[in-house]
């Protein structure tokens, strides 16, 4: 029960023995620190994460003393050289003879809080612009239907073919400007949500890109099979995702120094997840990464505002109409760029259909 208990909880916990060899893992813990606890129990804790010759000392200091202890901002390293930087709690259990049997390690990353703060930053912004562009397209629609009315009206009117060329343009630049403004609203209808195979969704912008660029780009899969099902628009889902691969791909043929450009195209599952304030049990993670240039700090925590864009042809809709589509699915996208590396991570909860049933039934 008690261990059934400590499996669903987000916060990561380590049970180690008198020697410091790992007894237990939660899931949290699994996830942070990269490893599956099957593999390492009873290993020695280093080959878990590795800190200071000190903290070692700590932990054996309170397996005599019994008395527990915290540590602030700790840097460890993970068994795949990842650092994080954490806090952490250390509980020695008492056994039958008063002797401490094994500790209790509660790691807090601060990274992860940090992330969250982030995620909540990202969704009211991208709230506050979706209100900003609908009562800007209201106030741009209106008139603009009295002025292509108006000049439908002038046409009749004229019996003059040269004057009626100027009234088409009228027109026709109406119709360009409002269909500029429905872009900009991002998708009109809602999601046909269904059970998918997000790795065909992926397949099939992989082969859009690949004839696009005419392999000059090589396209990497890393996919983990066993993502399960989700529930989503693979109509939605693919232009979220198509914006995105072809605005790294365009930054990759533009860039004339790199001899070698690549793609990764990768998908994991996250458990125990939090997106924004709400603790998802699974979110499937697909990763865009190019080796470009990377994305100009000037744009980069605006970058999915509508009409922001780093390329002087660039129109700024196609991450602005993704990070839509994405909300829409209960899901956000995150960005880090840097020289020869530009990452987007598209992070969608995974809904069995069970539960999606039972949600709308």
């Amino acid at each position: 029960m008690y261990s059934l208990l400590i499996d669903h909880l987000s916060t990561a916990v380590v049970q180690l023995n008198d020697k410091l060899e790992i007894e237990y893992l939660n899931p949290a813990a699994e996830m942070l620190l990269a490893v599956s606890r099957r593999r390492i129990y009873g290993s020695e804790l280093e080959t878990v994460f590795r800190e200071s010759e000190d903290s070692i000392q700590a932990l054996y200091a309170a397996i005599k003393s019994g008395h527990p202890f915290t540590k602030r901002e700790a840097e460890i390293e993970c068994s795949n050289n990842k650092k994080l930087f954490c806090d952490y709690t250390v509980t020695p259990i008492m056994g039958t003879s008063n002797e401490t049997e094994s500790l209790i390690i509660e790691l807090y990353p601060r990274d992860r809080m940090k992330r969250i703060s982030q995620e909540d930053e990202l969704i009211a912004n991208h709230e506050t612009s979706k209100e900003l562009v609908r009562g800007l397209a209201h106030e741009i629609k209106n008139p603009l239907g009295g002025i292509r009315g108006a000049a439908q009206l002038i046409s009749r009117a004229f019996t003059d073919e040269a004057l009626n060329d100027y009234t088409q343009v009228i027109i026709e630049e109406s119709d360009r400007l409002r269909d500029l403004v429905d872009r900009l609203l991002g998708p009109r209808q809602l999601p046909k949500n269904k059970a998918l195979n997000i790795h065909k969704v992926i397949e099939r912008v992989r082969q859009l890109i690949s004839v696009e660029t005419d392999n000059q780009i090589e396209l990497i899969r890393d996919y983990d099979p066993s993502i399960p099902d989700l529930i989503g628009d693979e109509s939605q889902l693919i232009q979220a995702l198509l914006n995105i691969t072809r605005n790294a791909m365009q930054a990759l043929l533009e860039d004339d120094s790199n001899h070698h450009k690549s793609i990764h195209m990768i998908t994991r599952t996250l458990r125990q997840f939090t997106i924004g304030s709400k603790r998802h049990r699974l979110v499937c993670k697909i990763s865009i990464i190019d080796n470009g240039p990377g994305i100009p700090d000037s744009i980069l925590k605006t970058l999915f505002y509508p009409m922001v864009s780093g390329r002087a042809d660039g129109t700024g809709l196609g991450l602005s109409i993704a990070q839509s589509v994405v909300h829409q699915h209960h899901g956000i996208i995150e960005c880090n760029s840097y020289p020869k590396k530009t990452e987007f991570n598209l992070l969608i909860p995974i809904e069995t259909t069970v539960q999606y049933q039972e949600k709308h039934s």
